[in-house]
């Protein structure tokens, strides 16, 4: 299994300086990706332009949408756009899409909520029509476009996985919950009769040190409100030492995970340096 890390784009404070050198030390450590989370009625940065920032100053860590809400784009325009970091990052990208829980932000961009899930089925099987025709341009890096992860936890998001995906991203949260969701996509994969390698991503939270623990929790709080009461199990999750961070690891390798991205909860250059100790 491979341990990636999320750029603080959602996280408060989070500035040009802290950006750029979280990517440069990225680059040079033990990691594998880079993940973007995405949000549009919240004060956090562009995950596709935080992403081609990313390209223009790393050429061996790969770039994630570690996800999108796709519905909240127009298919054409998300198409190109991808396409074009895939070009300009040499084929290091890697599109995780899903349809996105929060009303808020759909209330922002004048869409309907309710229809979200059908429009990314519609969405998946346009963006590999667009990446393997020559009506919009370019041609991704990639033949027939980078991979693309699906996440959710509905039987809908696994049959989508099955049609359309070459992976799985599981939203976070205990190993054995990744375990039965990952039974769930594999279960749907075979059904499919695909002939390829089902990829396997999860992801996780983490504030290492003791000061930071209490603002990484606050964080939570605050990016999952909408959640009501849940929003305190998910709080509960944050995993705050070394040893929860190799156990958590350990427990999603065991359960098949492939990648493994683990996103910081506060921003402090210090938070990436602890983690690549840990992984290390």
């Amino acid at each position: 299994m491979q341990i990636g890390i999320g750029l603080p784009t959602t996280t408060p404070g989070a500035d040009r300086a802290l950006f750029l050198e979280w990517v440069r030390q990225a680059e040079q450590g033990p990691f594998s990706t880079l993940g973007v989370f995405d949000r549009l009625a919240y004060d956090s940065l562009d995950p596709l332009i935080s992403l081609a920032a990313a390209a223009a100053i790393t050429s061996r860590i790969r770039l994630a949408t570690t996800i999108l809400a796709g519905p909240l784009y127009n298919t054409a325009w998300l198409a190109k756009s991808l396409a074009s970091l895939d070009v300009l990052s040499s084929g290091r990208l890697v599109v995780g899409l899903a349809i996105g829980a929060r009303r808020s932000d759909y209330d922002a961009a004048g869409l309907s909520h309710s229809s979200r899930g059908r429009r990314l089925g519609q969405q998946l099987a346009q963006l590999r029509e667009y990446w393997e025709g020559e009506s919009i341009g370019p041609q991704p890096a990639c033949s027939g476009g980078p991979p693309l992860l699906v996440g959710g936890l509905s039987d809908r998001t696994f049959a989508r996985v099955a049609r359309y995906a070459n992976g799985y991203l599981h939203g976070g949260g205990p190993p054995a919950t990744f375990s039965k969701a990952a039974a769930k996509a594999r279960a749907a994969w075979h059904d499919a009769g695909r002939p390829d390698r089902l990829q396997l991503w999860g992801m996780g939270y983490y504030a290492l040190g003791e000061k930071e623990v209490a603002a990484g929790t606050q964080y939570l709080k605050h990016y999952y409100e909408f959640a009501g009461p849940f929003v305190e199990k998910i709080a509960a999750g944050l995993l705050t030492t070394p040893q929860a961070v190799v156990a958590f690891s350990r427990g999603y390798q065991e359960a098949g995970c492939d990648e493994l991205i683990l996103f910081p909860t506060v921003s402090d250059i210090s938070q990436l340096e602890r983690l690549a100790e840990v992984i290390a």
